[in-house]
């Protein structure tokens, strides 16, 4: 780059040296300048593929197709250009020299499809550049800044690091008042970034007094123009073409992209360009949010297109709106805008916990585990403790419950100091949460456990001895309310008549009432089929008026008893045996840990050996 612009330099010395340049000469050179090199600013590099992705292209313009001719670019004279940029009604002065054709010619003929674009982005941001300008007094010409700069895209970047529609480099913003951080980019911002520009802008014109300069200081800076005088020799020169050679050559194309954007943006339909036009207008209107909010809640409760909320606002690098910190604009269609403002505390609540911040978080003091008998979770906890006077080691370490070899440990130390805070870790144990239980009954083995209970063979020899043996006295303590005895326990199992109503009822309690009658029925022909089957194996020993006939019991009502009346549910017992855990036992009667510690109000996990469990 050095090289070029010495040799630029160089050259047009040489040439006005060598023609006995005057002072009208040098003035002339704005008309006749020529450079060969010609650094041309990234947005022409704008993918104009991406850009019609955009949300606001695809959802409120269209090309304006069969109005501007046949598409076809047009190559008009050098004496038409100087003529139509003579025509446009600007403060700033636009000559005409090769490198500002060159830049029209850029604009209208290779990247014509980019001109397409911005000019559809361009009913929605020019607005809002003009309303900025007018607001500094500044020529409005300027709203054409941003084409060059960005092309109309808000989250353009540069590879220098500038940002947004206006390009601002991070301590210009910052030296403008511009707010900054990872949540907020007022850079981004179309409102506020065209605010500033036109404040920036009016600044560098008094400085300048000219809006070359002017516009030139925006790009590389006013010390680079200030260089670039002083460069350029005596005599006052304050004028963007006389001082040329001596800018950065970025910045000496800056001024001609200018000019050629603001003929591209006047003069597209005589080069048959055809413009995206808006096909329904885009009303906004804005709002001051006052609660932290995110985008997501917005959309999801006024029924908006997360992508319309970005569009609208790109200044909110991550979506969300930090209300509580401060008052924020939100902009929304003026239709939505009201919506908001009645439906604040909707979306505000609407998936809270998904975004919610967390104020205080008590750090992790170690892994928890379970105890022993698994009914709890112990975990570590810490604890502070400022050293007065008397405390001692035995002393703390009986306070909280810990030892002093820990105290030590913790703390890194072998004496206690007055006034020092040292940490205890403490263990806390909570109740570990039961884990639901599912029951599941099944009608197929209903009937099986009926046959199980009507018939003494299904009862093992072990129960059989457990239930014939005698309860120590802790146990007939523990029993003391249970209102059956060992006999009747015994005589429950080995009793052949069963109240078949009884046990129904309790089989099909988990059924609905089509199911609850079918397993009646087969529980009823079980018992039946069984009872035939007793009374034909046994002969004369039973009496034929005691156990009636299936005919019989459809006729007429089983005589009631006393004892096939009673509903109370038997007592079995299991006597424990060597290497017996009551884990073993809950697997083998089908029931857990938890409730054969309830059933025999025992909260440890320890056994005896010949010790009678309750597991019925």
């Amino acid at each position: 780059m050095k090289k070029i612009f010495h040799n630029i330099t160089a050259a047009l010395l040489i040439s006005l040296t060598s023609a006995g340049a005057t002072a009208s000469d040098i003035l002339s050179l704005r008309d006749t300048i020529t450079d060969p090199h010609i650094i041309y600013p990234e947005s022409f590099e704008a993918d104009t593929h991406l850009m019609m992705q955009n949300w606001y292209m695809q959802n409120y313009t269209e090309l304006a197709r069969g109005d501007y001719g046949t598409g076809s670019a047009v190559e008009p004279t050098d004496e038409e250009l100087v003529q139509r940029l003579l025509s446009m009604p600007a403060v700033i002065e636009m000559p005409f020299n090769s490198v500002v054709k060159s830049y029209i010619k850029m604009y209208v003929d290779r990247r014509r499809s980019l001109v397409e674009n911005m000019l559809g982005m361009s009913t929605y941001y020019m607005p809002i550049f003009e309303q900025a300008l007018e607001q500094e007094g500044v020529p409005l010409e300027l709203k054409y800044l941003p084409i060059i700069e960005s092309a109309l895209n808000p989250n353009a970047v540069s590879r220098a690091g500038a940002t947004g529609l206006w390009q601002f480099m991070l301590p210009t913003a910052r030296g403008l008042g511009m707010e900054i951080n990872s949540l907020v980019d007022e850079r981004r911002d179309p409102i506020r970034s065209s605010q500033m520009a036109a404040r920036y802008l009016k600044q560098l014109h008094d400085i300048y007094s000219d809006w070359s300069l002017a516009i030139a200081a925006y790009n590389c800076g006013p010390g680079n123009v200030n260089k670039a005088l002083r460069r350029a020799g005596e005599g006052g020169k304050k004028d963007f073409w006389e001082i040329y050679p001596f800018l950065p050559p970025e910045t000496r194309g800056y001024v001609p992209g200018f000019i050629a954007a603001n003929y591209a943006m006047n003069y597209y339909d005589k080069h048959n360009i055809s413009p995206a036009l808006a096909r329904r207008p885009i009303i906004t209107d804005s709002v001051y949010v006052k609660k932290r909010v995110h985008f997501q809640q917005i959309a999801d409760v006024l029924n908006i297109p997360i992508e319309e909320i970005r569009t609208l606002n790109p200044q909110y690098r991550q979506d969300v709106i930090p209300g509580d910190i401060k008052a924020y604009p939100l902009v929304l269609p003026s239709h939505q805008a009201l919506c908001y403002i009645i439906s604040e505390d909707s979306i505000v609540a609407h998936d809270a916990a998904k975004y919610a911040r967390r104020g205080i978080v008590e750090p992790s003091t170690g892994s928890s585990k379970v105890s022993d008998d698994g009914k709890y979770i112990i975990t570590e906890e810490i604890k502070f403790h400022k050293v007065k006077k008397g405390d001692t080691f035995s002393g703390l370490a009986r306070r909280y419950g810990v030892t002093a070899a820990s105290i030590k440990k913790a703390n890194g130390i072998k004496t206690l100091r007055r006034g020092r805070t040292i940490k205890i870790v403490t263990t806390k144990k909570t109740l570990k949460p039961e884990e639901p239980k599912e029951t599941v009954v099944v009608p197929e083995e209903t009937a099986t456990t009926a046959e199980n209970i009507s018939e003494p063979e299904a009862v093992t020899e072990e129960n059989a001895e457990a239930i014939t043996a005698e309860p120590t006295p802790a146990e007939a303590g523990t029993a003391a309310d249970d209102t059956d005895t060992e006999g009747e326990a015994a005589e429950a199992v080995s009793e052949p008549d069963i109240d078949t109503t009884a046990y129904a009822d309790t089989a099909v309690a988990a059924y609905d009432d089509a199911a609850a009658t079918e397993v009646r029925q087969r529980i009823q022909s079980t018992f039946n089929s069984r009872q035939s089957a007793s009374t034909q194996s046994s002969g004369s020993n039973v009496e034929k008026d005691v156990t009636p006939t299936k005919s019989q019991a459809e006729k007429s009502p089983a005589p009631k008893t006393e004892k096939k009346t009673d509903k109370t549910p038997k007592n079995v017992y299991h006597k424990v045996k060597k290497g017996e855990t009551f884990s073993k036992i809950a697997k083998r009667y089908g029931t857990t840990v938890r409730k054969l510690q309830q059933l025999n109000g025992i909260d440890g996990s320890k056994l005896k050996i010949g010790q009678r469990v309750r597991v019925k």
